[in-house]
């Protein structure tokens, strides 16, 4: 009997032994998984970044940019959603200033409305400031953003609005809260309340403007932006990083490196924490039969003294 029980415990050792063995390399090969998809991701990301998506300009001055990340300095990005229509360079229909400061854990989006009289630097002229981007890209914008509001922007971040569609759709879908009830020309409708809506839904929400205002439109915009911003970072959408990264590698230009972006990333998450939103305020009036959107000098100063010392 005590034979049979010995041989009994070296019969269970051996299965636990065989457990334990098989349940090691299960982890392992999970490990190996994933690190393989970490890779993939990595380097398509690295790649999407660095070739698709790079564009350096003149009016940023990148080394500047690099100390200020280093250092974790509150910095300054240009956000252009960018329309353009066949045989037009485009314009920037949406114009917001990001902010980011993490030693106050804070984000601050402040909306520009894009019929903005202002000086256009590189121009010479006094225009709209959305025909900034017409006139010489995201170059002329930053500058005369930069102009404007008496900042440093120390990064640029251009979408094509066409590519809007197709980033929430790569997310699965935003959820927004609508105040305005409404039926696009497709005869959606949007109700009022909460909404979850598509890419194609979602352009149309940050597009409109003709039943409510451009103070209204801007608010939208940010509101997606944020949705956006959300649910990419959510931990449940990292199947579907690498088609966001293929949508923003198509559709995006910025002169924010990968590495610069790991940066980010690392040292300025936290400023999802909390989130501001403002729009530039002044008074529309028509002048020569064109539509211009003027703001005073003490908004002006006012929006600087939020972004530079708030």
């Amino acid at each position: 009997m005590k034979f049979n029980t010995r041989r009994s415990k070296v019969k269970q050792k051996k299965k636990r032994y065989r457990w334990i063995k098989l349940t090691g390399t299960l982890f392992l090969l999970l490990l190996l998984g994933v690190g393989i998809y970490v890779y993939n991701i990595y380097s398509n990301a690295k790649e999407a970044v660095n070739n698709r998506m790079n564009s350096n300009i003149s009016s940023i001055d990148s080394e500047e940019t690099k100390k200020k990340l280093a250092a974790n300095e509150k910095i300054n990005i240009l956000l252009l959603g960018i329309d353009k229509r066949e045989n037009d360079k485009g314009r920037s229909d949406a114009m917001i200033v990001l902010t980011l400061d993490p030693k106050n854990d804070k984000m601050q989006l402040i909306s520009i409305p894009r019929d903005t009289h202002t000086y256009i630097v590189g121009k010479n002229i006094e225009d709209k400031i959305n025909h900034a981007y017409a006139f010489g890209g995201s170059d002329m914008s930053v500058a005369t953003v930069e102009n404007m509001l008496d900042i440093d922007i120390d990064g640029f971040v251009e979408i094509n609005m066409e590519g809007l569609s197709d980033l929430v759709d790569s997310v699965g879908g935003i959820t927004v809260y609508n105040n305005t009830d409404w039926y696009d020309e497709n005869g959606f409708h949007y109700s009022e309340g909460e909404l979850h809506l598509n890419g194609k839904q979602a352009l149309g929400y940050v597009r409109m403007r003709k039943l409510d205002s451009d103070f209204a439109r801007t608010e939208r915009q940010r509101e997606v932006i944020q949705a956006i911003i959300k649910k990419g970072t959510n931990f449940a959408n990292i199947t579907k990083i690498n088609e966001i990264i293929n949508v923003l590698g198509n559709n995006v230009k910025t002169n924010i490196t990968f590495n610069e972006m790991q940066n980010l990333v690392s040292n300025y998450s936290n400023v999802l924490k909390n989130t501001e939103s403002y729009m530039v305020q002044g008074e529309g009036k028509m002048v020569d039969k064109t539509w211009y959107y003027f703001v005073s000098e003490e908004e002006l100063e006012k929006v600087n003294e939020m972004i530079v010392n708030n």
